[in-house]
């Protein structure tokens, strides 16, 4: 591990290598440790820099996991110890001696891990929800993934991490779409916080929705729904006026899964709009580059809204 922080070019090969990275179903972990016997990941395109722990101001009064505030390049960005969300009894008493920089939703944000080992490209099929995992920290375990030499790792729900440290986003009344009461949504998530607010959202735009917890899982039912649709001669559009779906998600990320919506006639028509904690413009032209119809940044409802009511009201 460098003694600075090593920024995040260094991490990657180039915006190009992550954009060819787009609908190929494959992601790149940067693999950690906090200090306990499990292996950890996070995926590079959102880590900015990593380094050793700089000096953290401690203030008073803030959420339980976040250590303080570091100066990172003129800017003041919360720290947060990842380990103290994990219930184990192996846990270390130190915080971390090496600091991940990462974005999520336009928020810069530091995390302490003991160690940063190495990255890994793995195809999103590999990586399995973990639902027969026996954890009390399953909650914040999103998915699941194995190494050539059997070790599992880890990827944390970040986004849930970031609701129990600093509440979750408050919704905002907004404009409903004047729509009729039989157009439907179809989003995926694997995020069980992000899930409960893109419905709160749905609901106050007036419109219903289905939804699904990985790309595969949707793409599945999708055919379903299309294949219906096509026997009973009716338009699809009746069941899906619009697709939202998640980057990253276990099996199927929303880059392969946007590819497959637009190779099939059937979806013509219906618009697939990205909403990602990947918010870099990088990041949205890779969104654009498998066709998507509009690309959102979690998690702002009011953007949201507004992104989703011209594209249902057409």
């Amino acid at each position: 591990m460098a003694t600075d922080l090593v920024e995040k070019k260094d991490l990657l090969d180039s915006v190009d290598a992550r954009t060819r990275l787009a609908g190929s179903n494959k992601m790149e972990i940067l693999l950690f440790s906090l200090g306990t016997r499990e292996t950890f990941g996070i995926n590079v395109f959102k880590v900015r820099e990593v380094g050793r722990t700089p000096h953290i101001t401690r203030t008073p009064n803030m959420p339980k996991g976040v250590e303080g505030l570091v100066s990172l390049r003129g800017n003041v960005i919360p720290v947060l110890s990842l380990v103290s969300f994990l219930d184990h009894h192996d846990k270390p008493g130190e915080q971390g001696k090496t600091m991940m920089v990462a974005e999520y939703s336009k928020r810069t944000l530091g995390f302490l891990v003991h160690e940063v080992d190495r990255i890994i490209r793995v195809d999103w099929e590999k990586i399995k929800t973990p639902e027969n995992v026996l954890s009390s920290n399953q909650g914040l375990i999103t998915a699941i993934t194995e190494l050539d030499n059997g070790t599992l790792v880890s990827l944390l729900d970040i986004e849930q991490i970031l609701a129990n440290a600093f509440g979750e986003a408050v919704i905002v009344d907004v404009e409903p779409a004047q729509v009729s009461e039989d157009v439907s949504v179809f989003f995926v998530d694997d995020s069980a916080v992000a899930r409960k607010k893109i419905s709160e959202v749905l609901d106050k735009l007036h419109v219903k929705h289905k939804h699904a917890t990985n790309g595969a899982e949707a793409w599945t039912r999708l055919q379903g729904l299309a294949a219906h649709a096509q026997q009973s001669g009716n338009d699809l559009r009746n069941e899906v006026r619009l697709i939202l779906t998640d980057a990253e998600m276990p099996e199927m990320d929303g880059y392969v899964l946007t590819k497959y919506v637009k190779a099939d006639p059937r979806f013509e028509g219906i618009p697939v709009v990205m909403h990602s904690s990947l918010s870099s413009e990088a990041n949205r032209a890779m969104g654009h580059a498998v066709g998507v119809d509009g690309y959102v940044a979690k998690f702002d409802s009011e953007v949201l809204a507004d992104t989703l009511r011209p594209l249902l009201e057409r």
